[in-house]
């Protein structure tokens, strides 16, 4: 049978020295027990007894399982993570992954919410119930907010009162790999924030949350209210589809770009390490960038004599 806590020591090392989100350490031990069991299944005894034809049966049998190329090459990743922590102390035997590559997976534009439909879904009138009202002005600066700032669900679920500066128009989020980055909020949001603030302590209960966004029964809102309280106020103005937190990311990431042209902006403010995530994350306009190109690079002029 696999040693299990190997693959246990390995997590406590991304949380404790990478410093990894849970979100990752969670998705890391659900590939790596999925591994496990399919070690103990092909009778593998150890770690260093993977081999190549063992990781492509492995391949094999998650594709036959429904799994996408997308959710196989994570799992993949996970595997590569884990050998190279082995190999530090000499556990890996022949790393299995090295060198394994799996077909490239065709990467779509993501989706976004047009101005006019991101107007349709903030400028929306309250509704004339009293309690939903109150709900209304709590999920309008949290869409304001996702918009304003283009943060992830998990960073805005957990922005506290001490994390928005109103006057300076910032909030401090923590984002991938324990990150902090300091971000503007723009105008819309931070009255959207103050007409939240001001009902807020109608949501406060007796341990004082400190929390920005708060449930009704006054504990912190949880990234799963959140996606649903999206759903609901997006189908109550009418929207014509689903709306969830990363649509406003992208809408963010997107109008911005359009508007700025200005690449590493917005690298920043999304909090990518790396800017090939932010060309893909975004509908880069490579036809402006030809054009600057054009009139900016000196052997791309155009003249008269051009053979175009």
């Amino acid at each position: 049978m696999i040693d299990r806590t190997r693959s246990e020591d390995f997590l406590r090392y991304l949380a404790s020295q990478r410093l990894s989100s849970p979100h990752t350490i969670k998705a890391y031990g659900s590939d790596l027990a999925t591994l496990a069991d399919f070690l103990d299944s092909a009778a593998v005894p150890a770690w260093a007894e993977f081999q190549r034809p063992h990781l492509e049966a492995w391949i094999g049998a998650l594709r036959e399982s429904g799994l996408s190329v997308r959710s196989v090459q994570r799992h993949l990743s996970s595997v590569r993570r884990f050998y190279d922590w082995l190999a530090r102390s000499n556990e890996a035997g022949h790393h299995p992954a090295n060198g394994y590559q799996l077909k490239r997976v065709r990467q779509d534009l993501p989706q976004v919410l047009d101005v006019d439909l991101m107007k349709q879904l903030l400028d929306a009138p309250p509704p004339e119930e009293a309690r939903a009202a109150l709900l209304w002005t709590r999920d309008r600066a949290i869409l304001e907010l996702f918009y304003s700032s283009g943060l992830r669900l998990a960073e805005l679920g957990q922005v506290r009162l001490t994390d928005i500066d109103l006057r300076d128009a910032l909030v401090t989020v923590v984002g991938k790999g324990r990150k902090t980055r300091v971000l503007p909020v723009g105008r819309m949001a931070r009255q959207a924030i103050a007409d939240w603030l001001h009902v807020r302590p109608e949501f406060v209960r007796a341990d004082g949350e400190n929390w920005l966004f708060l449930s009704q029964q006054g504990r912190r809102l949880s990234e799963r209210s959140i996606q649903a309280r999206l759903v609901h106020q997006a189908e109550r103005v009418g929207l014509d589809r689903r709306l969830y937190p990363h649509l406003l990311r992208h809408s963010f990431a997107s109008h911005l770009l359009e508007s700025s042209h200005d690449l590493r902006a917005v690298q920043e403010l999304l909090g990518h390490s790396d800017i090939r995530a932010t060309q893909i994350y975004t509908h880069l306009d490579f036809q402006h960038l030809a054009s600057v190109y054009d009139q900016a690079h000196p052997r791309a002029r155009k003249g008269k004599d051009d053979p175009t």
